[in-house]
């Protein structure tokens, strides 16, 4: 699916993660995805943002329309002609925007479930649900700015959880039709992360026991990022086989 290149303003991007084990990881991934390690851990998350002026990249940003989003993500890697890939893989995606659900998986690369959201934010709180139409999605999520990363963290350093995170700019999602997977890449101009001390966390997904045992997901940091110009690029889908 190709779509000219979409331009606008990421607002506001919450990224909550959890650290999990990859054995588990990889019983809910699809071919030709595996989890992507790190320190011996997958990682997986929530992912709250919200866009401003998205608009093909040719007209100017009065044009654009906004909308406040939610995606599941797994850090992934797959093997493609010889070699080997990384980045994220999205089961489900939620939007607020009527237009976003119409054209995602038409239009615009990846299937977007309608949702209701309710979000409250200041400078250094930050407060946000979901619940999709279809009853199929729910998430809360509460947390307030820190400096520090939570002690049993996997990782050591902000630059270092802020550069895995920046590597995983290209997401495939789900098409329509079974088997294959739109590509969409994240191009950030001024990519920087904030840390978040987290208070609360309800994910149907991240807390359905059923694919994630009790002690297989367990929530590792959480990252706010700001006012963000950016870029989404569309990318050669990929299928079961990875070819």
């Amino acid at each position: 699916m190709r779509i000219p290149i979409i331009r606008g303003l990421i607002e506001r991007r919450v990224l909550v993660n959890f650290r999990i084990d990859p054995v588990v990881l990889s019983a809910v991934l699809p071919a030709p995805f595996r989890p992507q390690i790190a320190n011996g851990f997958g990682i997986a998350g929530i992912c709250l943002i919200r866009l401003s002026h998205i608009r093909p990249k040719f007209l100017p940003s009065l044009f654009g329309i906004s909308s406040e989003n939610a995606a599941h993500r797994i850090a992934v890697e797959w093997d493609a002609n010889g070699e080997t890939s990384t980045g994220v893989f999205i089961p489900r995606r939620d939007t607020s925007s009527l237009l976003n659900a119409f054209a995602g998986g038409r239009i615009f690369p990846g299937v977007h479930n309608l949702a209701r959201f309710n979000v409250r934010e200041t400078d250094d709180h930050f407060q946000a649900s979901m619940h999709s139409n279809d009853d199929c999605a729910h998430v809360s999520v509460a947390a307030h700015t820190t400096t520090k990363l939570p002690r049993d963290s996997i990782f050591r350093s902000v630059a270092e959880v802020s550069q895995f995170f920046e590597a995983g700019s290209l997401g495939y999602s789900p098409q329509t039709s079974n088997g294959h997977f739109d590509g969409l890449e994240l191009r950030a101009f001024n990519w920087h992360v904030e840390l978040l001390s987290v208070t609360q966390i309800e994910s149907s997904f991240f807390d359905d026991r059923e694919v994630f045992p009790a002690g297989s997901a367990t929530f590792d940091n959480a990252l706010l990022m700001r006012c963000i110009d950016h870029e989404w690029h569309s990318r050669e889908s990929l299928c079961c086989t990875g070819g």
